[in-house]
């Protein structure tokens, strides 16, 4: 039967995922029970960061740890470093946790932008909005999380990938964002065919193996729906606000409230709701065509208590051939000036 010493001796030699420091160092070993008539192994182990993927890698290592030295079951917890003792590691670490976003004390501000369903326009909304934030002078990253339907490179006419140096990917910078996608990782539009756990471990790379340096905010474009990715996207985020997207459906409306339901179940904040093609107005008359409806962005806010950030109507970008990204709209366009608008309101609502 293994002892406390032996566990604590072989869960001492493993590192912290994020400190990279050892849990004997780190004090990591929080508790240990045996219970000899069952051979089974109880720890608690404490972790700068909780609900991540390498979290998930420790914890299998951990049980492989435990029952190769005897134990016939393992049950284990997670909780997080007392907040003196991780300043006092996040001291001797230096750069190393600053460069994981994930890492607890980065000062990044998160914006998700969800929907319900696709085809609301969300990815629109999240690429301009990043370039509008960039516009007011912000330090502006942007996830393309849509692991399955990536589009952002070839919205923002992006036509090179991003370098690797050392052990760190450089993103694309493009009109003042710097981007990451799954586009870059495929060749060809190729279509993604991982299962959970393979698109989980590429989004923790995502936020922890990119050279994102100095960030205000780092926007991140969610797949559709409350699916495993954006449950991923959820449980890694230390903290996040969000934007939901929808149009003026009340159907529409109805199925986003799904997504601002799971960001209040998961603890992350609603900054508001972005309606798209809320109509359409005639360049030769100036009269509207309320295409699909009205209200349902109005509806959505309420249900959601929050509020409306911006109406965008339906309107093509002017494409500059010179400078062509297809689906930004540039500062002096009218859905330019409404998302600058919407980027003002973010830039309020997140230094409250």
């Amino acid at each position: 039967m293994v002892t406390e010493q032996q566990v604590r001796e072989l869960l001492g030699s493993m590192n912290d995922p994020v400190l990279h420091t050892t849990l004997a160092e780190t004090e990591g070993i929080v508790e240990v029970s045996i219970k000899e008539e069952k051979n089974h192994v109880s720890v608690k182990i404490a972790l700068a960061k909780t609900g991540t993927a390498e979290q998930m890698q420790l914890q299998m290592a951990v049980v492989e740890a435990l029952k190769g030295a005897g134990a016939e079951t393992v049950g284990i917890r997670f909780t997080e470093l007392e907040p003196e003792k991780l300043e006092k590691f996040r001291g001797q670490t230096g750069d190393a946790v600053e460069d994981n976003l994930l890492a607890p004390g980065n000062k990044v501000q998160f914006i998700a932008v969800a929907s319900g369903k696709g085809g609301v326009g969300k990815s629109t909304v999240s690429v301009n909005l990043a370039v509008a934030l960039a516009r007011q002078g912000k330090k502006v990253g942007l996830i393309d999380a849509d692991i399955y339907g990536f589009s952002v490179p070839d919205m923002m006419g992006i036509n090179k990938r991003p370098v690797v140096r050392g052990e760190r990917i450089i993103p694309v910078d493009r009109k003042g964002v710097k981007v990451i996608s799954m586009a870059f990782f495929v060749e060809d539009n190729a279509p993604v065919i991982w299962r959970g756990p393979m698109l989980g471990k590429m989004l923790n790379s995502f936020f922890t193996e990119v050279e994102w340096g100095e960030l205000d905010y780092l926007l991140l474009d969610l797949p559709p729906g409350t699916g495993d990715v954006a449950l991923d996207v959820h449980a890694m985020l230390p903290s996040s606000k969000e934007i939901i997207v929808t149009t003026p459906h009340p159907t529409a409306a109805f199925v986003a409230a799904r997504a601002g339901a799971m960001a209040l179940q998961t603890e992350h904040s609603i900054l508001g709701v972005v309606e798209n093609m809320s109509y359409y107005e005639s360049k030769k008359t100036g009269e509207r065509e309320y295409v699909f409806g009205t209200g349902g962005g109005e509806k959505l806010a309420e249900e959601l208590r929050t509020e409306l950030l911006g109406k965008l109507p339906l309107q093509q970008p002017d494409w500059d051939e010179d400078d062509f990204a297809p689906s930004v709209y540039a500062e002096d366009h009218k859905l330019g000036k409404i998302y600058d608008q919407i980027a003002e309101e973010v830039i309020d609502k997140t230094t409250e």
